[in-house]
């Protein structure tokens, strides 16, 4: 595995999650005004479902494309290219007003961020030493939260004060995050420019295949499905809180935030137990748990009386959330060669939206016929049993992995795919242990 044998880059640890937390910050900011705006413009479920899967669909149609883009081009001049266009498109948004220019606009940032998020998680892990994986992790994870958190709120308020037009003015501002980190960071991936830790990026990128990594393969499949089970959330949420609990559009945005809230603690506790660590499988029986966690919180929400008990139910929920998302990046640093990195996570990123995507139709769909309160009671309980139809499937994944030592599969795998005459593996330290616009894209 191919993390840096030097010390850790922490400036550059710091750069790419304050980058990332702002985007992130935007992207909530501006998908929570657009919603708010449909369903105060009398929009049914599959409406919001609609821009949902604008925002979704080029993530998952692209991974294959954006994944080696992560991994062959400069990450700098991704990062800058990227961030330009992306704060462009989201200014002809703030003053779009037709529904398919919405829509379509909408759909190009989506394209935007399927380049930016591969190309920024890859680059982590080539930031720090193995050892300090964990903690870096959950710095990102919790700049995310903290971004994700803002997000909502900040829609909430401003969408009743404003409208949606300076929400996303703020969202194209937001963007230039990106050119800065791409100024800022010295830490590069791609094109020729070989990588922190020595090894070559550039040139055809290594023969990995999810398919031939159990582990892998159960943690993308299992999180995809819960996923589609319980997507719908994010479509049947505004109607739920809005007009079935007759709350106000802060209220919306303050339940909104309280998930991201939770997701801060889970992060930093997931973070602490995965340092400790020793097998991948235990890592995925983590995922497996937390993804439980968050489908139990669903059923809980369909229950509540009024929006405020929907906070503390969103806080553990996005506890979990949090944990799932360390649990899953530090599984994919451990496991996948550096040169393919980028495409592990565009894949795994596909794998979450697609799944979003899907819940999104599904949600929208039981809306047309049924009120969101048991919409809410049956998504919640389709998660749970996705989870407990799983188990088996990840224990026999796990066996079937043969309890490997942490990063063993990513070393020999590396190993196997690297260029004659190409520059050794460094060893890693002894004694090193290891790290929606949904919220699921926290990842």
């Amino acid at each position: 595995m191919s993390f840096t044998t030097d010390g850790s880059r922490w400036s550059d640890v710091w750069i790419a999650a304050i980058t990332r937390g702002t985007t992130i910050c935007g992207e909530f900011l501006a998908a929570t005004a657009l919603a708010l705006a449909l369903q105060g413009a009398g929009a049914g479920g599959l409406a919001v479902s609609g821009l949902l899967l604008a925002a979704t669909l080029p993530l998952v149609l692209l991974a294959p494309l954006t994944g080696r883009l992560a991994d062959r081009w400069d990450s700098r001049t991704l990062l800058i290219t990227v961030g330009v266009l992306q704060s462009g498109i989201c200014l002809l948004l703030a003053y779009a007003e037709h529904p398919v220019l919405i829509v379509a606009l909408v759909g190009l940032l989506a394209c935007g961020l399927a380049v930016t998020q591969p190309c920024l998680a890859a680059l982590l892990p080539t930031m720090v030493r193995r050892a300090d994986l964990p903690r870096a992790s959950a710095i990102h994870q919790t700049a995310v939260s903290l971004g994700a958190l803002g997000g909502p709120a900040l829609a909430g308020l401003l969408v009743g004060q404003f409208g949606t037009r300076v929400p996303l003015l703020l969202d194209a501002v937001s963007y230039l995050a990106l050119v800065g980190a791409g100024l800022l960071l010295r830490t590069r991936r791609g094109g020729r420019r070989p990588a922190a830790t020595g090894t070559t990026t550039g040139g055809p990128a290594p023969a990995w295949r999810l398919r031939r990594d159990p582990l892998m393969l159960a943690m993308v499949v299992t999180t995809a499905s819960v996923i589609t089970a319980i997507g719908g959330i994010n479509v049947v949420e505004v109607f739920f809180i809005r007009e079935t609990l007759s709350s106000s559009t802060t209220m919306y945005g303050l339940v909104g935030a309280a998930w991201m809230a939770g997701m801060l603690p889970g992060s930093w506790l997931a973070a602490r137990l995965a340092g400790r660590l020793s097998d991948d499988g235990a890592l995925v029986y983590g995922v497996l748990t937390t993804l439980g966690g968050c489908a139990l919180m669903v059923v809980c929400a369909a229950f509540v009386p009024a929006a405020g008990f929907l906070i503390p139910l969103w806080l553990v929920g996005g506890a979990a959330n949090g944990g799932d998302n360390v649990f899953a990046n530090l599984l994919t640093a451990r496991r996948v060669p550096e040169a393919a990195r980028g495409r592990a996570y565009a894949v795994n990123g596909a794998a979450v939206q697609g799944g979003s995507m899907t819940g999104y139709l599904i949600g929208g769909a039981l809306l047309t016929v049924l009120p969101p309160r048991p919409v809410i009671a049956g998504l919640g309980v389709a998660g749970l049993l996705v989870v407990a139809t799983f188990v088996p499937f990840v224990v026999r994944a796990v066996r079937r992995a043969g309890g490997l030592p942490t990063g063993r599969a990513a070393r020999v795998s590396e190993r196997a795919v690297a260029p004659a005459g190409a520059p050794g593996i460094p060893a890693v330290r002894d004694g090193a242990d290891a790290e929606f616009a949904t919220r699921w894209t926290a990842r």
